[in-house]
């Protein structure tokens, strides 16, 4: 994400995926080198792919913290060479494909306490099988620090907190027993999804040491934190994050092509090349043991600075596959769905276009939307306090008119965000009180709510609390008399459709008082520095354009993004009543539809629209049906 930042932030940092494509902005496309200039379709031996606009991967273990939890990271970099227990998508159905998963599917006993889970023969890249104590390598690097882990929540309900004890019975056969009993479904969705084998030539502490030498894969589950923390501090120093030093730039990038670590893989491709602002250059791992071998010799991310610069690359043909496309290159709108059981219809492709590739539109399995920071201290203090007030936020997701702007910005390619269940693509977790939007676009009413809460509303001005206190028609708790409608919103710079779109919010939400503020920043500043922080940060409201991609908590029931205190609960949104639905939704096989309608009517996030992925792909290209999970599957992809 995985909001899909992974770039996309994966889950942990929501796996944050790019939710505006860039229009009309114009940068030098980096150089590829050591590839063919022409793209693939030429010599048939490369697949030129090309990365989301300022959205490169830049980080290589698999363990991730918050900051680095992206879709650029984890789908569409760090999957290709290392393997998830399970994998999800099945054609473009976020579900459990049984055929990609290293694992079985988990067989239940004792009361639903205990899964059992069976191996499928792989292999790593050095001729060592995948076994039951790679995952037990995961599994102890987590225990020694839960919290590092982007996946991680409070609670106890969360691995490994929930884990009592791991026991192997063969190499390829080993049974997980929890603290209690757990919906099945959301278990293996959303928490044995998690885990990815780790090899065992990573258990060391330096890369002059023996692997293994470090002892901590081996060790019963939970009984070896002092050497596996070291294991982890190492491993995250090789991929360029310091636990100690956490905001530290990543100065390791130039490395990962190189270190032996990184060499070793059981997924289908290895790592040939790989820089900062270089392409990276993926090549068949020989020993891959799974299905979908590679077809082809070089599968090529290309970087971009803008996305005008990825459609001349199209149409010059230095690229083969592209997922972002600037709107304004769209010569022919979609036709938006209105009722969940439609889709996107899309216009005919850009004729500069159309020779050589295919327009394919795809729903993303997630939502967008704007993060309200309700512990906010900025505004000396004074903008947690307001932006926590459910009016408030009302009032702010009141004066959002998502459909036009999928409309005028998206060209139709884009569906809205009533809460924090997809409506799109249609499934059996939307309610029918979230895909009606609780708050239609209604200045009148925004302005309504702020004066019955005390407030004196000044239009195109900026509204101001006259009423403190909790009673009736006050402000509410915390709010100061004197305090006013006005607040920052960084967002992230490089998509000038996110740009327009804020500006024009900006304008909306002065008709009730509110005055915003937009500041551009980078991307990787807005999601690495600024979002991912302890409670009490000044930042108010933020805007990174990028949706929550659920993957690799596939079942949206969003522990990891509305519970107390988890790692992406960015808003700091907290209530008992939430609490209680989330934890009901994971231990039991309760509906959905109460927690889901709670979030919505709360508005944590300010909803989005959430862009339709337009994908570019070279007509010559045979694929399956694309991802709503943002992940890329090029293994699967060959030549005609």
């Amino acid at each position: 994400m995985r909001r899909t930042t992974r770039g996309g932030l994966r889950r942990g940092l929501r796996r944050l995926a790019c939710g505006l494509a860039a229009t009309g902005m114009i940068g030098a496309t980096l150089a590829l080198t050591g590839t063919p200039s022409s793209g693939a379709s030429v010599t048939k031996n490369v697949i030129v792919w090309a990365e989301k606009p300022g959205q490169a991967p830049n980080y290589i273990f698999p363990f991730l913290t918050s900051a680095y939890f992206t879709v650029p990271n984890v789908s569409e970099f760090q999957e290709y060479m290392f393997r998830p227990l399970y994998w999800f998508g099945t054609g473009a159905k976020p579900v459990l494909s049984k055929r990609l998963s290293l694992a079985s599917a988990p067989v239940s006993s004792n009361g639903g306490t205990s899964y059992t889970i069976t191996l499928k023969p792989y292999k790593w890249s050095n001729g060592q099988p995948v076994t039951s104590t790679n995952v037990l390598f995961w599994m102890n690097i987590w225990h020694q620090k839960p919290g590092g882990y982007a996946g991680w929540f409070p609670g106890g309900l969360s691995m490994p907190t929930s884990v009592k004890s791991i026991t192997i019975t063969s190499p390829t056969t080993f049974t997980m027993n929890f603290t209690r009993s757990f919906n099945a479904h959301w278990l293996l969705y959303n928490e044995l999804s998690e885990i990815t084998p780790l090899p065992l030539t990573w258990t060391r502490t330096s890369l002059t040491a023996a692997p293994g030498s470090a002892g901590c894969a081996k060790a019963t589950f939970g009984t070896a934190d002092t050497a596996c923390k070291a294991v982890y501090t190492f491993l995250s120093e090789q991929s360029g994050f310091d636990p100690t030093h956490p905001s530290t730039t990543n100065n390791a990038l130039s490395t990962y092509a190189t270190n032996k670590l990184w060499q070793v893989v059981d997924g289908p491709w290895h790592l040939q090349s790989f820089g900062a602002t270089a392409p990276v250059v993926m090549v068949p791992n020989p020993a891959y043991s799974g299905p979908n071998k590679p077809t082809y010799k070089q599968f090529v991310e290309k970087p971009f600075t803008t996305a005008s610069t990825t459609y001349n690359a199209l149409v010059s043909g230095t690229v083969d596959v592209s997922y972002y496309i600037p709107r304004t290159d769209l010569t022919s709108p979609a036709k938006a769905p209105t009722k969940p059981d439609q889709t996107v219809r899309p216009g005919k492709n850009n004729p500069r276009l159309a020779s050589s590739f295919n327009l394919e539109p795809v729903y993303q399995w997630g939502f967008n939307g704007i993060f309200a920071n309700e512990q906010s201290k900025g505004d000396t203090g004074n903008a947690g306090p307001i932006l926590s007030q459910l009016y408030v936020r009302q009032a702010i997701q009141s004066l959002v008119t998502q459909t036009l702007y999928i409309d005028r910005l998206d060209k139709g390619y884009g569906v809205p965000t009533y809460g924090p269940v997809p409506v799109w693509p249609r499934n059996p977790f939307s309610s029918s009180y979230e895909a009606k939007n609780p708050y239609p676009y209604d200045p009148a009413k925004a302005r309504h709510l702020l004066a019955s809460h005390g407030w004196k509303v000044h239009p195109h001005g900026v509204s101001v609390c006259v009423k403190p206190g909790t009673g009736s028609g006050h402000c509410g708790k915390g709010v100061k008399k004197g305090a006013k409608l006005a607040f920052t919103l960084p967002y992230a710079s490089g998509t000038s459709a996110l740009k327009t779109m804020i500006l024009a919010e900006t304008s909306a939400w002065a008709q009730a008082g509110i005055k915003m503020t937009p500041t551009s920043t980078s991307f990787d500043t807005l999601v690495g520095n600024t979002i991912p922080c302890p409670k009490g940060c000044p930042w108010e409201l933020a805007a990174a354009g990028f949706a929550w991609i659920y993957a690799p908590d596939y079942y949206p029931s969003g522990e990891e993004l509305f519970a107390k205190d988890a790692g992406s609960n960015y808003p700091s949104f907290n209530t008992p009543a939430a609490n209680r639905l989330i934890k009901a939704d994971i231990t039991s096989t309760s509906s959905l539809t109460a927690y889901e309608n709670l979030i919505a009517k709360e508005a944590p996030d300010i909803w989005q629209p959430e862009t339709v992925t337009v994908a570019e792909i070279h007509k010559g290209i045979v694929h399956p049906p694309l991802s709503p999970l943002d992940d890329n599957t090029p293994a699967t992809w060959h030549w005609s």
